[in-house]
């Protein structure tokens, strides 16, 4: 196993055979490091809450953009002949995503197209570049759209951090009665995804024949007032919900038609949200002591 990064793992070492450190925004750095493999895993990307891709949406738009196109060509070059692509849920059209009593969403809901940021259209766009090496080079692609993936060692703070590890952080940090901020009025959905079923899903997606995108997310539909409450609950306090109208909240809600995903699979991700919560608030309070 040949891992590639623009950093070193920060919290654990790297289980890696060989570990380098490159910029695949860079062709020539691309070119060098993806060689004869296998199987290529395209997981890099910059990316982070609904705070971070609705203000540097050039920047991510270009970024991954630059590391997709370069990390796919030099797979077709070095001889690599099976690719899996981390894509995301947000490629689906924010008309479908208005309310908060969501109808999960379906691998075909896709099209036609407008997700609501620069960074789903860009996902969605790679896609479809997979799509054309697939066809016209028999490359065998395996795409998952990931449902807000969550768990220990995920980024916590300095504003990339998503939804779930932000409310861990303020609650970790609260005193037993104090208030913490919310983003929007807190009645906006997601369902959220461990890392531990992440991890096994991409495995059987790249052991099966299926070669079309697939969710790969949990179906437990929470707000987030709940899923603080949750959180508050895991952490033994009493918190007060100071809802800020002024920041952003991302789509109304949103949630993971796992159908398809059972019938390619014979499986769906197991982890209730208490299971996999529990350990990424206990993780995340110790980081913040």
């Amino acid at each position: 196993m040949i891992g590639i990064d623009l950093k070193k793992t920060r919290y654990s070492q790297t289980r890696a055979d060989k570990f380098f450190l490159a910029d695949l925004r860079n062709d020539r750095q691309a070119t060098k490091y993806i060689v004869a493999a296998d199987e290529l895993y395209m997981l890099a990307a910059d990316m982070g809450g609904v705070g971070y891709i609705n203000t540097m949406r050039a920047e991510i738009i270009h970024n991954n953009a630059s590391i997709n196109l370069n990390s796919i060509r030099a797979a077709h070059h070095s001889g690599i002949d099976k690719v899996f692509f981390a894509s995301t849920a947000c490629v689906y059209p924010e008309f479908k995503q208005e309310t908060s009593d969501t109808i999960a969403l379906k691998e075909d809901d896709a099209l036609p197209a407008q997700p609501d940021t620069p960074y789903g259209w860009e996902k969605l766009f790679t896609e479809q570049v997979l799509r054309s090496y697939a066809l016209d080079h028999g490359l065998k692609v395996r795409i998952a759209r990931l449902h807000n993936i969550y768990g220990p060692e995920s980024t916590f703070q300095g504003g990339r951090e998503k939804a779930p590890a932000a409310l861990c952080r303020k609650v970790a940090l609260a005193s037993d009665g104090e208030s913490i901020e919310i983003w929007g009025d807190g009645q906006q959905t997601r369902s959220y995804c461990h890392i531990d079923d992440c991890c096994q899903g991409i495995f059987k997606i790249m052991q099966s024949n299926y070669d079309q995108p697939l969710n790969l997310g949990s179906s437990e539909l929470i707000s987030v007032n709940d899923l603080v409450d949750l959180i508050a609950e895991v952490a033994g306090k009493k918190v007060v919900k100071k809802h800020n109208l002024n920041k952003p909240q991302g789509v109304r809600g949103r949630n993971s038609d796992n159908t398809r995903l059972k019938e390619s699979l014979g499986w769906s991700p197991t982890t209730t949200l208490k299971q996999g919560i529990t350990p990424t608030y206990y993780w995340i309070a110790n980081q913040v002591r």
